[in-house]
């Protein structure tokens, strides 16, 4: 355990400073910092982790828990509730919450620089054409053969395209290798390979 993890779990009490889950806990450095200290991180445990990061979707449920923790004196958990409620704000408790969270303007300025209140809860979030999630290294089914742009290649139904990469600005696509060439597939024209 290093120094920060040590004096995160102190500050914490050995909770997740968003869910006050005991369970699976890590560092979780709020971006845009390009050094981890003690005032830029906090405490996570893996549910709050993947969701913040977009690779698992948004449980709405487990974030109720925001009108608590929301607050926090910590900058770092109140960047990170705010950038959250806004994901929510479909929500109504998580609108509700919005509208009565106070940031000094440093810390609103510093939460906003991730766009959060641009975002919907389902913005990142890859998923084949049966609405399963699909993850970096996956393999998936080609579903219909495709035919490749600037390439003589057709990608031809039934095809395995393993280790797929996600592509990090839209949901709706992949990359893989077909027959060595990496190409961009629609993630609608893929099923996911179990």
């Amino acid at each position: 355990m290093n120094k920060i993890e040590a004096l995160l779990r102190e500050r914490s009490g050995n909770q997740c400073e968003l869910c006050k889950s005991d369970k699976d806990l890590q560092v979780y450095e709020t971006k845009p910092e390009s050094i981890t200290t003690e005032a830029n991180s906090l405490l996570v445990c893996n549910t709050c982790k993947t969701q913040i990061d977009k690779t698992a979707e948004i449980d709405a449920k487990h974030w109720m828990v925001l009108s608590e923790t929301m607050w926090s004196e910590i900058p770092a958990v109140q960047v990170v509730a705010w950038r959250m409620l806004n994901r929510l704000k479909n929500e109504s408790w998580a609108q509700d919450n919005l509208d009565i969270l106070y940031l000094d303007d440093e810390t609103l300025e510093w939460a906003k620089e991730a766009g959060d209140e641009h975002d919907n809860q389902s913005s990142e979030v890859h998923k084949d054409s049966n609405g399963n999630q699909l993850f970096d290294g996956d393999s998936v089914v080609l579903i219909k053969s495709l035919d490749v742009k600037g390439s003589s290649l057709t990608a031809k139904l039934g095809t395995v395209v393993k280790g797929i990469r996600l592509d990090p600005n839209n949901p709706e696509f992949i990359e893989g290798r077909v027959d060595g060439q990496m190409i961009v597939i629609l993630t609608k024209y893929v099923r996911k390979q179990s």
